[in-house]
C-alpha cells in the first residue's frame, strides 16, 4: 500500500495544428509537474483532431519504434525524465502495420493506412511502461448532425492492459470504452485500483452521459476514475464536452475542471479503496451466469 499520489488530468482543444497542440500539452505537463503532480494525464487525440489525412504524417510506431521514428514519443518520453513525471498519452497515433480488410480495388483508402488509437503510459525515467489499444471504437450519426465513424480509418486493439505507477495499479482505457462496463471489470480482476478514461466526448453525448457514466464505473469498479477530456470547438463540425473529472471509488466528484485549457490536480489514496472494498464487498459477490 502507497500513500497518497498527487496527479493531474490535463484538459486542452487539440486542432488540426499539430505543434501548436503539441506546445500545449507540454506546458500544461511543466505545470502539472510544478503542482507537485507525479503523474500527469493528456486526453485523447492530444497531438491533432481532424481529417484523417492530416493524421497520417504524424502516425507513429510504439512498441518496435527506431530512433527518430516516434518524435512525439520521444518528445514526451523526454519530458518525462526530465521532469521526473509519469505520463499517460491518452490518445496517441500509433501507426498500424498494413489493412488488408479493404477492397483491392479501392485504391485511395487502401493509400491512406489505418491506425490505432493507443493510450501510452510513459514512466518517470522516460521508457514506455505500457500501451493498450482502444477496443471499442466510435461509430455514430447523432441528431445533432455529428457523424463520426471511428471504424473507417482505426483497427480496435483487443487486450486489456494494466500498467503499474506511483500510486499503484492503473487500467488504461481510451473514450467511448466507458459505455462497456465489463472492461472495467476487467480491469479490476487484474487489480487496477485507478482507471484512466482519456476522452474527446462530443459535446451532445457529453452533456447527456458523462457524468453519469464515470460516477457508475467508479461505483461498480469500487476504482478512482480519472478522465483527462478534450474541451471547446475542434472545428466547425466538431465540439468537445470538457468536465475533466476526478471520481473516487465511491462515486463522489472529487475535481472537475468544465472548461478551457488547463490542469486538474487530485489525490489518489489506495486506503480509500481499500476501505470502500472493504464497506461494500460487491466485487467478492458477483457470480457468473449460465446461458
Amino acid at each position: 500500500m502507497t500513500n497518497p499520489t498527487r496527479v493531474a488530468l490535463l484538459q486542452l482543444c487539440a486542432t488540426t495544428d499539430v505543434q501548436q497542440n503539441l506546445s500545449t500539452a507540454e506546458r500544461l505537463v511543466r505545470e502539472a509537474a510544478d503542482g507537485g503532480a507525479q503523474i500527469a494525464l493528456l486526453p485523447e487525440a492530444y497531438a491533432y483532431i481532424g481529417p484523417h489525412t492530416g493524421k497520417l504524417p504524424i502516425l507513429e510506431p510504439v512498441c518496435e519504434r527506431q530512433p527518430g521514428s516516434s518524435p512525439i514519443l520521444e518528445r514526451f518520453c523526454a519530458l518525462a525524465a526530465e521532469l521526473g513525471t509519469e505520463i499517460v498519452l491518452g490518445g496517441h497515433h500509433e501507426q498500424a502495420e498494413a489493412d488488408h480488410s479493404r477492397s483491392e480495388d479501392d485504391d485511395r483508402r487502401r493509400s491512406e493506412p489505418k491506425c490505432y488509437n493507443t493510450a501510452v503510459h510513459i514512466g518517470a525515467h522516460g521508457s514506455v511502461h505500457a500501451a493498450y489499444r482502444k477496443i471499442h471504437l466510435f461509430d455514430v450519426k447523432l441528431d445533432d448532425g455529428t457523424e463520426l465513424n471511428e471504424s473507417a480509418r482505426t483497427l480496435p486493439g483487443h487486450d486489456v492492459v494494466v500498467t503499474e505507477t506511483a500510486f499503484g495499479t492503473l487500467g488504461l482505457t481510451v473514450c467511448y470504452d466507458v459505455r462497456f462496463p465489463y472492461l472495467y471489470q476487467a480491469l479490476v480482476d487484474r487489480g487496477a485500483i485507478a482507471v484512466c478514461v482519456p476522452s474527446a466526448f462530443t459535446a451532445t453525448t457529453g452533456a447527456a452521459h458523462w457524468h453519469t457514466l464515470l460516477r457508475a464505473r467508479a461505483i461498480e469498479s469500487q476504482c478512482y476514475v480519472l478522465a483527462p477530456a478534450q474541451h471547446g470547438r475542434h472545428n466547425p463540425n466538431r465540439r468537445s464536452y470538457g468536465h475533466s473529472l476526478v471520481v473516487d471509488p465511491w462515486g463522489e466528484i472529487v475535481a472537475e475542471l468544465a472548461d478551457g485549457d488547463g490542469v486538474l490536480l487530485a489525490d489518489i489514496d489506495p486506503t480509500r479503496v481499500s476501505e470502500v472494498r472493504r464497506q461494500l464487498p460487491s466485487l467478492q459477490h458477483r457470480v457468473t451466469l449460465d446461458g
